[in-house]
Formats: structure tokens, C-alpha cells, sequence
């Protein structure tokens, strides 16, 4: 039996990877879409490692290689626990990520071959322990907060259909297996985000037929809830800084109407609440409302900024002069990818 927890974290992973169709990632779910990385078993995606092989329900490859750097691709991992992500979930991240990014030096040869960056980045819905978040920060794991108000919307709606689909699994029986496969790929073929073709589709359906009539509704509206929200988008900002931005568009069509005319812009930038319910609005200067980006930052920036009584409005204006005066977005137009480069600099401001 599958718990609640496993459940709403599966949808999440679902849910991020259609939100950010626009950042430049494509899913990866099948080997023939590189043969020598990944590795089909039954219906569950490995990528090779230099010591093992590593099951992976999320991988994302970017369609932009940065300047002096190879391909990039992430592992999208999402916990939907009620309280904060522990040490030894990233510690696993880690391992991994070494172990894949190392793969390469056992296939020496003549022949040459392609070689890949491969990225972490860890979404949690309770935030993360203090230990987690240095351990990430000295390994370069993204660490991605999803507890702010902008996210509420997608975090009930995989409540409501978790429980459904953990009440629907007691008609599997004690010995039945809940079909995580088919659950996942009947929301990829509903969302398009199964990214190879359509004839190498996991075609196995569970058994039982009373859980497919309670399963199938139930991942039927979720798709449809996301699609009702087509305009919510999970943009990945990247700022002069060690942490990545995840910034929530509740509008797309309203920022890309902006961006795509100016491309490089300045920006406001303003902080509502304190410590772990803070969360940060980003908006065009010149035209402050246009579009509204919503983004969180690590709680230990944030506990920095709040731990000195009458210093937290000038450590504010710190972290956003020096973290967040420039940040580079990407995303995907037609067949390329555009950069967006979005500025803060106090001095243009009258207040902060």
C-alpha cells in the first residue's frame, strides 16, 4: 500500500514537470531517447552511474547549454511532508548526482561520446531542516521552498486527488500493488509532457476494475484542474547566487507580453511577512503592473535577515543588491529559447 505522502509527492513531481514546460526542460521517460544514459526497466527510467545504476521518476534535460559548460540535466524530486525535509534526503541527492556526474570516466575510448551535467534540485512543501540546507549548500544541491501562498492552489488540489487515489487502492487488496507506473503516465499522456513516442507508451493498466473507476476520475481532474491554471507557470530564475529561484507566473501571457519587448529590464522588488512565511514579489519597474513574479528564498537567508532586531529592513536591501541584482531567466519561444535578464538596482528606487 502506498502512503499519503508517496502519493501527493508523485503528483507533485507531475505537476512541476508540466509547470515548467516553459523553462527549457523536456522530460526525459524512456531509453531510446539516449541509449547509452539511460536504461529502461520494465517501466521504470535509470540513469547509469559509475557504480550503479539510479531509478529516476523525474529528469528533465535543458534545451540551452550555458556558455562553458555541457548539457544540463536535472532530477526533479518532490516530498509533500508535513514537516521540513531531513538531512538524509539530501544526503541521497548527493550521492547520486556524484555518481552519475562521474559515469563518464569509465567509458574510455576512440569513439567520441556526448556527456552531460546533471543537476538536483529538491522541492519540498514544509521547507527543509537547518542541517539540509548547509549539507545542499556545500554541494551544490537546489534546495526549492514550496510552501508560499502562490503554490496553494496546486498543493490542494493534489490533497484532494492523493486521497482519492489512497482510498482507491483498498480495492487492490492486501497482496495488490498500486500501479505508480500507470498513474504517472496517464497524467503525462494528459498533460503532454510524455516527451518520446507515443508507441512506447507503458501500456499495463491495473487489474482491478473498481479501482480504475475511482483511480481514472480522479487523475482526470487533476489534469484538468493544472490545464484550468494554464497560465500558471514555475519559472527558474537564476540569480549571482548559490540557490536557484523558483518563480510562480499566475499570469504567463502577461510576462511574456512584457519580457519579449524588453528583454532586459529593471525591476522592484518587495518582501511581505518574516522568517519561513516570507515571500517576495518581483514586478517591472517602469510598469509595476504589467506581470507579478512570487518567489521564496532559503530560510537560512531568511532567518539572516530576521535574527537581529532593527536590522532586517538594511539586510534586505543587502541580500538584493547582492543576490538578486541580476537574474537570468529562460524560456521556451516556438522552437528556440529566450534569456531574460531581470535588474535590481536600489538606487532607482526612492524606498525599498
Amino acid at each position: 500500500m502506498v502512503k499519503g505522502a508517496a502519493l501527493r509527492g508523485y503528483l507533485l513531481e507531475e505537476a512541476l514537470a508540466w509547470l515548467m514546460r516553459s523553462s527549457g526542460y523536456r522530460l526525459l521517460v524512456h531509453e531510446s531517447q539516449d541509449p547509452q544514459e539511460l536504461v529502461t526497466d520494465g517501466s521504470t527510467l535509470r540513469v547509469r552511474g559509475r557504480g550503479a545504476l539510479h531509478q529516476v521518476d523525474a529528469l528533465g534535460e535543458f534545451a540551452f547549454t550555458p556558455a562553458f559548460s555541457m548539457p544540463v540535466r536535472l532530477f526533479l524530486e518532490a516530498k509533500f511532508y508535513q514537516q521540513p525535509c531531513g538531512l538524509d534526503i539530501v544526503r541521497n541527492a548527493h550521492g547520486v548526482l556524484h555518481d552519475v556526474n562521474e559515469n563518464f570516466v569509465m567509458h574510455a575510448g576512440r569513439r567520441p561520446r556526448q556527456r552531460y551535467q546533471y543537476a538536483y534540485a529538491l522541492f519540498s512543501t514544509s521547507g527543509f531542516s537547518a542541517d539540509a540546507q548547509k549539507y545542499a549548500l556545500a554541494h551544490q544541491i537546489s534546495l526549492v521552498d514550496l510552501s508560499g501562498a502562490s503554490f496553494a492552489w496546486l498543493l490542494g488540489t493534489i490533497g484532494t486527488t492523493a486521497w482519492t487515489l489512497e482510498q482507491a487502492q483498498f480495492h487492490l487488496g492486501a497482496s495488490g500493488t498500486f500501479p505508480v507506473t500507470w498513474v504517472r503516465t496517464e497524467l503525462r499522456k494528459r498533460l503532454g509532457t510524455w516527451s518520446a513516442p507515443e508507441g512506447l507508451l507503458p501500456t499495463t493498466a491495473p487489474a482491478n476494475g473498481r479501482f480504475r473507476d475511482e483511480a481514472e476520475p480522479a487523475i482526470a481532474g487533476f489534469a484538468t484542474a493544472l490545464q484550468q491554471n494554464s497560465g500558471a507557470e514555475l519559472l527558474l530564475g537564476f540569480p549571482a547566487a548559490p540557490f536557484i529561484l523558483p518563480l510562480s507566473v499566475s499570469d504567463q501571457s502577461a510576462f511574456t507580453s512584457y519580457a519579449d519587448v524588453h528583454p532586459d529590464h529593471s525591476v522592484r522588488i518587495r518582501r511581505r511577512g518574516s522568517g519561513g512565511s516570507a515571500e517576495w514579489t518581483m514586478s517591472p519597474l517602469a510598469e509595476e503592473g504589467a506581470y507579478q513574479l512570487a518567489f521564496k528564498l532559503p530560510e537560512q537567508v531568511e532567518d539572516w535577515i530576521s535574527d537581529i532586531e532593527g536590522k532586517e529592513r538594511r539586510r534586505i536591501l543587502e541580500v538584493k543588491e547582492q543576490f538578486l541584482s541580476a537574474i537570468t531567466i529562460y524560456r521556451m519561444n516556438g522552437g528556440g529559447v529566450r534569456a531574460y535578464q531581470l535588474r535590481y538596482e536600489a538606487s532607482s528606487l526612492s524606498h525599498f
